[in-house]
């Protein structure tokens, strides 16, 4: 199987969760934005999200053969199976997906910091009101989330035991994308987020995603994504 992957290309955004289970397993797609340039490639994308029947609210999305896959947690659905990055069972692939969901409203939380009005506005103009929502987000959601995301990551060197899943890489990116955005801010937390922290660092060492990271085909964080630096959020 060849995946298509369709994403924006200037950002990792929620397509970066996708990418590293994609690069981790080893798996052959296409990043099909980035690859047919952005003119191009962002119009085959909009095509498929303008189709009659099954289309796609909004990227990212997946095809796989002739199947169209959206939103994330549910691309990582299907792909986990299939690429050995999740742990056999129902039981086992339902907590999977449910961590997996859980993230995908912290990720939600963190976009909103920078534009708690509206996404078609600019962060100049909700300036205000980013500020006092990223106050709260930092006091109370982050310690929240991260502390669920600590404690329920016990019982063994990976998040669901002792077989590394998609669920691990997710993590990474939470952090890494946490590091960046509130540098300030994550350092205090991580004092209390061990687990999380050795997770990150043994997906950091994973030679097939330690390989993507070196390369080009990383996109690095920017003030066009989900995380987004402002020193001013993160006193």
């Amino acid at each position: 199987m060849r995946y298509a992957l369709y994403y924006w290309p200037q950002i990792q955004g929620r397509g970066e969760f996708v990418r590293l289970a994609l690069e981790a397993a080893g798996a052959a797609y296409d990043d099909v934005a980035r690859m047919q340039g952005r003119g191009r490639g962002v119009a085959a994308m909009l095509a498929l999200m303008k189709a009659q029947g099954h289309a796609p609210f909004a990227p990212p999305f997946l095809r796989a053969g002739r199947v169209v896959i959206a939103q994330t947690a549910n691309i990582l659905l299907h792909l986990g199976p299939r690429l050995g990055l999740v742990p056999a069972g129902e039981a086992a692939r339902a907590w999977a997906h449910q961590v997996q969901l859980t993230i995908a409203d912290f990720v939600a939380e963190v976009h909103d910091t920078h534009h708690p009005i509206a996404s078609s506005l600019y962060y100049e103009d909700q300036r205000a009101e980013a500020l006092r929502r990223t106050r709260h987000f930092l006091a109370e959601r982050v310690p929240n989330y991260l502390g669920w995301l600590e404690r329920v990551s016990g019982g063994g060197r990976w998040a669901l035991g002792a077989r590394r899943s998609y669920v691990d890489l997710s993590l990474f990116q939470v952090v890494e994308g946490m590091r960046y955005a509130f540098p300030r801010s994550m350092r205090r937390a991580e004092r209390r987020l061990p687990r999380l922290r050795a997770i990150r660092d043994r997906v950091a060492d994973w030679p097939e995603v330690a390989a993507y990271l070196a390369s080009p085909r990383r996109i690095a964080f920017n003030a066009m994504g989900i995380f987004r630096r402002y020193p001013e959020l993160d006193p």
